[in-house]
């Protein structure tokens, strides 16, 4: 990443042909010419890495063709570097301190990796140590610390991402690549991923329907999993880590464990993590049913070879999440437990890619079933006998989507060919309607490509995309609807330019369309929504959403600095919402789903400073203006105003301080709630224990134990925000 300083010395020297054709060799040494052992060398196309040894030296074998190679170790800034490899290479590396910790590369902004100062939109990204002490039952809360992205909050332990404003099936989520198809459109649910198993996020702030379709509107989340363990040529080995979490607020227990190893060219991992807490507690109390317990799993494993490899991935993600009722806080009405939600996710993944001249091709399929139930109380006909508990709903979506991917590169061209495929399968039941039986088939081909000019200073990318889509949905009386069939067809494109006008800085500017249709929710709902005392109704002639998006920005880097600046305007006919109506059904009041023309306009800055030594200052701040353009008022829940301040001592001491501004501009349905500001403090270091490395975290959110509620809370109306929470980590075993 050349906005990061490094000093990096190509070369191709005679002794070099003498060598093994297609072997990458180098030294990895710090600014002094002193060698840096353990350093991470990867191989960012084929997910194969090597560890320098104590000389700084590393062996990479490699088939002829166009790499993306990075090299990490902590405390120095990472560098990136293109290297067409046609015979042997030598690769020496002199690495700069830096006190920053940015991830260089991103495969989510163009589906192939690329340096991430190369990307026209905004890309951010948690990983490593970050997202280990975030990690927690819901992606969305991990993520929120993130410019531009905040949670639609349902207690603690369910969120929704939101990304400049926009959230729910206007955010697709992935995971390595491939979309997740779950129920998370729906108020109460959030994507069903186990932070524990992650290596990293990639998040793109801005449409991307130009790689990956519908619901990638606002931006996509892309969930990447550790690779698979490679034994590099050497040694077979087996190797684990574990990890236990308290925390003091809901009384939560975290336990993950994994093992891997690899021998040859085969690798492996299972892993699994358990999660069990008790109700939050608030400044003034505590929140009745609003526990949860959830237990995950996974296994992969494959094969890597000079030319290719083929893995296969089993994913488990289940959980049972309680639900506060509105009167859950008035003890004298409440009635005793409330509605729960039980989760069950599984998938099969497989990937197989294969090297072939200029060209790495790549096929990836998944095969995902989500089923979701809510067990609530159902009062007899009449009012008369107690409540008994039976299934309000049961909720199962199956989905099977298949990717084809054609990646090239020949010099200053880069660029990928895809072909794309989801077929879908939904069957509802229960005594609450919610959704038809419904079958949905799409399918795409898209293109998009990346141009480098005078000598890198200069990088354009182009794509374009059409999908079809065809929407089966079966009568159903108690929806009060007929047979529906509807086919739908919608094109996307993007075009992009960054520009370096020196080496530390690079300008950016992206102009894309993108699209979303829309959710059987919001198309055949017709029926109560109890946890939110409302009657839904969705209207069958809705079209698909389609949004043009203008982003611009400004990245620099340093030894010392780093700053982003991005702003944006976001233009959305067709956009979607819905609205109150005057009816009521069984005291329920109506709430009716539209159409408007609507805009998001908004701004993302951050700044990061090295003051001495060891020292860092940050800070941040975003916001965004949301306008529904036919009534002229503003959009529901479009976040408030938020900075942030912080400052930390190495990976030692970190202390962090948030405020949320009060939203000057709520739609008229909006919930008020004051502005407010939260302290959060966190420590850690390198421990042994039992005779091995560990390492101990502590973190306390919400130091001072603020009364508060977050604009975003779907209990705001009734119920606080949790107050302090002291978190304890111990881990080993940790892979970078």
């Amino acid at each position: 990443m050349r906005a990061l300083t490094f000093a990096v010395l190509l070369s191709v020297p005679p002794a070099a042909l003498a060598q093994t054709a297609d072997t990458l060799t180098g030294h990895v040494t710090d600014a002094a010419g002193q060698p840096i052992s353990a350093a991470t060398v990867e191989i960012a196309e084929l997910g194969r890495s090597a560890a320098t040894a104590a000389d700084g030296s590393f062996r990479v074998v490699l088939p002829p063709g166009h790499y993306t190679v990075v090299i990490r170790h902590t405390g120095f800034a990472p560098v990136v570097r293109d290297v067409v490899l046609t015979q042997a290479a030598v690769v020496d590396v002199a690495m700069a301190p830096s006190p920053f910790r940015l991830e260089p590369v991103t495969v989510t902004a163009t589906r192939s990796p690329v340096a991430a100062d190369a990307s026209p939109l905004p890309v951010s990204e948690l990983a490593g140590a970050q997202l280990r002490q975030a990690a927690g039952v819901s992606l969305a809360h991990v993520l929120e610390a993130l410019p531009g992205l905040r949670t639609l909050s349902t207690g603690a332990q369910i969120g929704k991402p939101m990304i400049r404003g926009l959230s729910g099936s206007r955010i697709l989520v992935l995971e390595n690549g491939s979309r997740l198809e779950d129920y998370s459109w729906s108020d109460e649910d959030g994507p069903s991923v186990e932070t524990g198993f992650v290596r990293r996020v990639e998040v793109i702030r801005g449409p991307a329907s130009v790689l990956y379709g519908s619901d990638a509107l606002g931006g996509v989340i892309n969930v990447i999993s550790e690779d698979l363990p490679d034994a590099a040529g050497g040694p077979k080995f087996v190797r684990t880590g574990y990890q236990l979490s308290l925390a003091s607020n809901n009384a939560e227990i975290g336990l993950g464990g994994r093992a891997e190893g690899a021998r040859g060219t085969f690798g492996w991992r299972v892993a699994g993590v358990g999660r069990f807490a008790s109700a939050l507690h608030t400044p003034t109390g505590e929140l009745e049913n609003t526990g949860f317990g959830s237990a995950s799993a996974e296994a992969t494993a494959g094969w890597r070879g000079p030319r290719g490899g083929l893995s296969f991935r089993v994913a488990h993600y289940g959980g049972e999440f309680k639900l506060l009722e509105a009167n859950g806080p008035d003890t004298s009405s409440a009635e005793e437990g409330g509605p729960e939600r039980k989760l069950g996710d599984e998938r099969l993944q497989v990937r197989g890619e294969r090297v072939a001249g200029s060209w790495r091709l790549v096929a990836q399929g998944q095969f995902q079933r989500h089923s979701l139930i809510e067990v609530s109380d159902d009062t007899v006909p009449g009012g008369g006998g107690s409540p008994t508990e039976s299934e309000a709903f049961n909720l199962l979506l199956q989905t099977a989507s298949l990717d084809l991917l054609a990646h090239h590169g020949t010099g200053a061209l880069r660029g990928t060919i895809g072909v794309s495929g989801v077929g879908q399968w939904n069957d509802a039941s229960g005594r609450i309607p919610l959704v038809p039986d419904a079958r949905i088939a799409s399918g795409a081909v898209f293109a998009f490509e990346q141009l480098t000019l005078a000598g890198g200073r200069w990088s354009v990318v182009a794509g374009g995309r059409v999908d079809a889509r065809r929407l089966n949905a079966d009568a159903d009386t108690a929806l009060a609807m007929t047979a529906q069939t509807r086919n739908r067809a919608a094109w996307s494109g993007d075009l992009g330019i960054v520009f370096r006008p020196a080496a530390d800085v690079a300008v950016s500017a992206n102009v894309g369309r993108a699209w979303r249709a829309p959710t059987l929710f919001e198309l055949f709902s017709n029926g109560p929504h109890l946890g939110e005392a409302r009657y839904e109704r969705g209207d069958a002639g809705l079209v698909p959403e389609a949004g043009r998006s203008v982003d611009v920005g400004l990245r620099v880097g340093g030894p010392r600095v780093h700053a982003e600046l991005a702003a944006y305007h976001h233009r959305i006919s067709d956009y979607i919402y819905i609205r109150p109506d005057t009816v009521f059904i069984d005291s329920l009041r109506v709430y009716q789903y539209a159409q408007a023309n609507a805009e998001m306009v908004g701004a993302e800055a951050s700044l990061e400073v090295e003051v001495v030594p060891g020292f860092t200052a940050r800070a941040r701040v975003d916001g965004v203006r949301g306008t529904n353009l036919t009534v002229h008022e503003p959009l529901p829940l479009v976040p408030p105003l938020r900075t942030g301040f912080s400052v930390a001592w190495r990976d030692a001491v970190d202390l962090d301080v948030d405020t949320y501004a009060r939203q000057d501009r709520p739609n008229p349905l909006d919930i008020q709630t004051a502005g407010y500001t939260l302290v959060h403090v966190s420590a850690g270091r390198e421990i042994k224990l039992f005779g091995r490395p560990m390492r101990l975290d502590v973190a306390v959110r919400n130091v001072f134990n603020t009364s508060y509620r977050s604009f975003l809370s779907r209990y705001k109306e009734f119920a606080l925000d949790p107050g302090r929470n002291l978190i304890i980590r111990l881990s080993a075993g940790d892979v970078e």
